[in-house]
């Protein structure tokens, strides 16, 4: 899970690269490792959002698509 703080810092740097200075070496491989933690985040999310639905068939049955899945 991605914190709130995290999220703050990702904006910092996102504003800090927009100017003249930019970012130093080690601020661009800390926001790398940040995007990366965030989208893992996502997806972990949706994943787990999508595990939860269930689809009704036409035959009438229901399908889980968590254990559609696997």
């Amino acid at each position: 899970m991605i914190t709130q703080k995290e999220i703050d810092r990702i904006n910092i740097l996102w504003h800090k690269s927009q100017t003249p200075e930019g970012l130093t070496v080690e601020e661009k491989e800390e926001q790398q490792i940040l995007r990366r933690k965030y989208i893992d985040s996502v997806k972990m999310n949706l994943r787990a959002q999508l595990d939860n639905i269930d689809i009704l068939e036409s035959d009438g049955t229901v399908t889980n698509l968590g254990e559609k899945r696997e």
